[in-house]
C-alpha cells in the first residue's frame, strides 16, 4: 500500500509541477507579447500609481486605445493570447522531394511568417527564418 501512496504523491507533485511550470511560461509570453495581445502594456506603471495594491486596476489609455481599435501601435492587429498563439500554429516546415528530380535528396521547406507572426519572433527574439531554425 505505502507503494501506491508513493507513487500517487509522485504523480501529484509532477502534475503540480508540470501546471505551474505552463503558468511560467503563459505569464512570460504574455509580458513579452503585450504588444500584440489585448494585455495592458502599461501595468506595471498602473500598479506603481494605486494607492492600494487591492485596488482594481484601470486600463491604460494605450490599452483602451487597443481595445477600441482592435490594432496595436504597429497596426497590426490585436489578438488573445489563445488567437496569437492559434496564429503562429499556422507556420509549418515541410520536407519536399521533387518526383522529378530521381534520386534527389529531400530538402525542407519553411512557410513565410505573416508580419504578425514576424512581430511575435522578434518581441521573443527569436527568428523562423534563420537557416537551422526549426518550427
Amino acid at each position: 500500500m505505502d507503494f501506491f501512496n508513493g507513487l500517487i504523491s509522485d504523480r501529484v507533485r509532477v502534475h503540480v509541477f508540470l501546471r505551474m511550470l505552463a503558468y511560467y511560461v503563459e505569464w512570460h509570453l504574455r509580458r513579452k507579447w503585450a504588444p500584440l495581445i489585448f494585455d495592458d502594456e502599461e501595468l506595471e506603471q498602473a500598479a506603481a500609481g494605486r494607492r492600494w495594491p487591492v485596488a482594481p486596476a484601470e486600463p491604460s489609455e494605450s490599452a483602451q486605445k487597443k481595445a477600441r481599435t482592435k490594432r496595436t501601435r504597429d497596426g497590426l492587429p490585436a489578438q488573445s493570447f489563445q488567437g496569437l498563439l492559434e496564429e503562429l500554429g499556422t507556420l509549418t516546415s515541410n520536407q519536399v522531394q521533387l518526383a522529378s528530380a530521381g534520386e534527389a535528396q529531400p530538402f525542407w521547406m519553411q512557410s513565410r511568417p505573416t508580419p504578425l507572426q514576424a512581430r511575435a519572433f522578434e518581441l521573443l527574439g527569436i527568428s523562423p527564418t534563420q537557416p537551422g531554425a526549426s518550427l
